[in-house]
């Protein structure tokens, strides 16, 4: 009988060992973004490559699937899923040097964020973020927001003054519109289709890619190309799972974020510029804005940020001129 028991015992070790392994074996990689948006093709990429240079294999999880930004953030702190291409202003509420990204008017240019990200910046950011928990693998781009409008143009401060505008979960985003004059509030990406639709915000704000895969310039179609600020999609992993990799696996899985973002940075501003005109031939309208009334009008949010994190945000305006 103790033999009986012996050789159960050891099936059953044996067996959760195997389940272990084959758990192990399976990243799943969640975001937000639907089908032709630049994310959801990297992260296609991503899946293709992994199992080029490891034993794993990538479970692409798009569309909010398993929850919403900040859901994922939480979700992949406890291991719950393994990585997210997340957002700026979900990872901001953890680590709050990271919404120092979206200053407005910080940045000239794509390349000029990448210069910035891909250095010393972006090895600080990755550093607070272990703390909290998370493993920055890379930075991909969501690229330069602008704002749209269900009936007008909003090209100055006395234009967006009352405006209801969704944002993001982020608090930079939140300061800047409240100091243009509007009536700002955060709602999940998920939801937002939906709530422009019933009238509860007169506009939103976001890159022409998210805008135009989400069909928002059907709803929205006065598109003031405001180029406010800039957001990143970091792509992040749960630091325990991380940790628990061997260095051959997370080079890998290094490896291949980076490959996969270079190719979503480079569709990324590439369909920023060229959707306009697609947009224009679907009813979109554009118009330009007067930049230097919006730069000044915005000028007190540095002067909060830079009370509150003034050593981080003067290191990062000197590395993004």
């Amino acid at each position: 009988m103790n033999l009986i028991r012996k050789s159960l015992l050891a099936l059953s070790v044996s067996s959760i060992a195997a389940t272990t392994l084959v758990q192990a074996e399976q990243l799943t990689f969640a975001h937000g973004a639907n089908p032709g948006n630049p994310r959801y093709e990297a992260a296609e990429m991503f899946a293709a490559i992994v199992p080029s240079c490891s034993a794993m294999t990538v479970n692409h999880a798009p569309s909010a699937t398993v929850g919403n930004d900040a859901e994922m953030l939480t979700s992949a702190q406890a291991g719950v899923i393994q990585m997210s291409a997340n957002s700026q202003g979900a990872l901001a509420q953890i680590v709050p040097e990271a919404g120092m990204l979206g200053l407005p008017f910080l940045f000239a240019d794509e390349p000029s964020v990448w210069r910035v990200l891909d250095g010393k910046i972006g090895e600080e950011l990755d550093k607070k973020a272990q703390q909290a928990g998370l493993k920055i693998v890379a930075f991909w781009d969501n690229g330069f927001r602008n704002v749209s409008h269900a009936e007008k143009f909003v090209s100055t401060p006395a234009e967006m003054a009352g405006m209801k505008i969704r944002t993001p979960p982020d608090q930079v985003t939140i300061d800047i519109f409240k100091a243009l004059g509007a009536n700002p509030a955060p709602l999940a990406w998920s939801e937002l289709p939906t709530a422009l639709r019933s009238g509860a915000f007169d506009g939103q704000e976001n890159p022409l890619t998210n805008i135009y895969s989400a069909k928002l310039h059907e709803i929205t179609p006065y598109i003031s190309m405001t180029g406010h600020k800039y957001e990143s999609t970091p792509v992040v992993a749960g630091l325990g799972w991380w940790n628990s990799l061997s260095a051959e696996d997370q080079a890998c899985i290094s490896s291949a974020a980076k490959q996969a973002g270079w190719f979503q940075r480079g569709e990324n501003m590439l369909a920023n510029r060229k959707l306009q005109a697609v947009m224009e031939g679907e009813g979109a309208k554009f118009t330009t804005v007067d930049r230097e009334a919006l730069i000044k009008a915005t000028a007190s949010v540095y002067d909060k940020y830079e009370g509150q994190l003034g050593a981080f945000v003067s290191e990062l305006r000197a590395a993004a001129q």
